[in-house]
């Protein structure tokens, strides 16, 4: 079993190294240690009109007996387009198994993007606007790979029937700005509960002309939908290449540090009554 693990760790990394060497500052490391990366692709390096941010976690068994968990992040990205593109990973993968797939994968997701803006009639993503009415309805939670926690939404979800509406502007607590090495930063925190209130945040926090002009304004929000038991979560990059991955990573982290904290007190209690 050592022998496996070792040999998967090797294969790992030296297409980690590949990749890195491939695709360059498209290729960034999320989180060495627990092997998360992030690359982005593009239509076109000279004129792009359509990219794509495809993140990436190895576990230890790929990739001899398991897949690459995964997360495509692109605000234009829509339920049938991302069911389709989800649906050619998973058959890469089906085809290829116990083989270093990422690669392909990225390939696959390059060809989809050039595929696109070949369409003529297809509008960008900077002149693709939805109607009031559009945004008040709401497609179906698309969870991708196996594990529900790495589902992931973009903005222009729209709003089930079933869900409550919440028309107020949830609270915004604004953090401290701190300015290093010539760049300055701050942080604005709201707790939502639907898509919709993700816009208002933002709609609410643009309406500030010092945010409007930021160079990056980055984000990145977690829903949990207790019907699903899964998370509905996107992040945004706004040009800083995996900035938005990484904030909803540490999200992700925090929500299982509270996860595994809720069911010690659970156990523990549980054990008091007795």
């Amino acid at each position: 079993m050592a022998e496996g693990r070792s040999d998967s760790n090797q294969r790992q990394n030296e297409e980690i190294e590949a990749m890195a060497a491939i695709y360059g500052e498209e290729w960034t490391v999320v989180d060495d240690s627990a092997k998360v990366f992030c690359v982005r692709i593009d239509d076109n390096k000279e004129d792009p009109k359509w990219t794509l941010n495809l993140q990436v976690m190895l576990p230890n068994e790929y990739p001899e007996a398991a897949p690459p968990i995964y997360q495509l992040n692109a605000p234009w990205l829509g339920g049938q387009e991302r069911m389709d593109l989800s649906n050619s990973l998973e058959e890469i993968y089906i085809q290829n198994i116990g083989e270093n797939i990422l690669y392909l994968w990225v390939e696959k997701v390059r060809d989809v993007l050039m595929k696109k803006s070949q369409m003529v009639t297809e509008p960008g993503p900077d002149v693709k606007k939805k109607t009031e009415e559009e945004d008040d309805e709401c497609e179906d939670d698309f969870i991708l790979a196996c594990q529900p926690e790495y589902s992931d939404k973009e903005l222009d979800f729209e709003i089930s029937e079933k869900q409550t509406e919440i028309e107020e502007l949830p609270p915004i607590d604004h953090g401290t700005p701190i300015t290093d090495r010539r760049s300055t930063f701050q942080a604005h925190l709201a707790p939502v509960v639907c898509p919709k209130q993700v816009k208002m945040v933002l709609a609410k926090l643009y309406e500030n002309k010092k945010i409007a002009s930021a160079t990056h304004n980055i984000y990145a929000y977690r829903i949990y939908c207790e019907d699903k038991q899964t998370f509905l979560q996107d992040c945004e990059d706004d040009g800083e290449t995996a900035a938005g991955g990484r904030l909803l990573h540490l999200m992700e982290e925090e929500s299982s540090k509270a996860l595994g904290k809720n069911k010690k007190v659970r156990k523990d209690k549980k054990r008091g009554e007795h």
